[in-house]
């Protein structure tokens, strides 16, 4: 089935997004067909079951967060997100009426919770793994791998986090993509060396790229480079709020 939340960006530019490389700030993006990675089911689920992963969709244009299920808020977040993108959130935990969800905000990992009631839910068995110390990816369905390749990483100075991420947001560049190359995946994580980038919050990304020749290597400013290949394979089959795990 079909889901609001492989829904992609609509016309921004991806400096905004992209912490990632030193491209063009005034490159664009347009809409591209939604995959079917995720399957929507009824919200009283679990956070996880044998099917992997459940992912949170916001109903209404906001939704409260709470410190704890005592009903303390701690903050308002809008939706759709600064992209026209359903707002999403990657389950943690569920506890009855309750999801503890990761936030994509800083500091890196927060997380929160949410009423069941607010969101819809859907689950997929996609994860993916990135080991910045052998430079390779793999996507898992369930224990399965079922891609693998290499990729590039963030420099010294400006490293690529470790850490449990979700995919935020998928965007498609006009033309030849330039430096994000074909797609790129917006990371609910950020950059720990950089507050901003060419006028953005410093968010990670994993996207394509216009220099092959890089991957295998440190060479970004935090994001996860991917063939162009590999990238379009991801946006075909994974949803928006799949698993992102960087270890390494």
């Amino acid at each position: 089935m079909r889901t609001n939340l492989v829904r992609t960006a609509a016309a921004a530019t991806l400096a905004f997004l992209l912490t990632g490389c030193a491209a063009d700030a005034s490159t664009a993006v347009r809409h591209e067909p939604p995959s079917s990675a995720a399957r929507s089911e009824p919200s009283s689920g679990g956070a996880r079951s044998a099917a992997g992963a459940k992912i949170a969709s916001v109903k209404g244009s906001r939704i409260t967060v709470y410190r704890s299920k005592a009903g303390v808020a701690q903050r308002t977040i809008t939706s759709p997100n600064d992209y026209g993108v359903t707002r999403v959130f990657l389950v943690d935990r569920a506890e009855g009426a309750w999801l503890r969800v990761l936030l994509p905000i800083r500091p890196n990992g927060s997380k929160g919770w949410i009423k069941a009631t607010d969101v819809t839910l859907a689950e997929t068995a996609h994860r993916v793994e990135i080991d910045r110390g052998a430079f390779r990816f793999t996507v898992y369905d369930g224990d399965r791998a079922v891609r693998t390749g290499k990729v590039a990483t963030g420099e010294a100075g400006t490293p690529t986090p470790p850490g449990r991420y979700f995919f935020t947001e998928l965007v498609k560049p006009v033309g030849d993509g330039g430096a994000y190359g074909a797609y790129a995946f917006g990371l609910s994580g950020f950059s720990p060396a950089l507050k901003s980038f060419a006028g953005g919050p410093g968010q990670l990304a994993v996207h394509g790229t216009n220099k092959p020749s890089a991957i295998g290597t440190q060479a970004s400013h935090g994001c996860v480079r991917i063939s162009n290949d590999d990238i379009t394979w991801m946006a075909k089959n994974l949803a928006i709020g799949t698993p992102v795990v960087i270890k390494g």
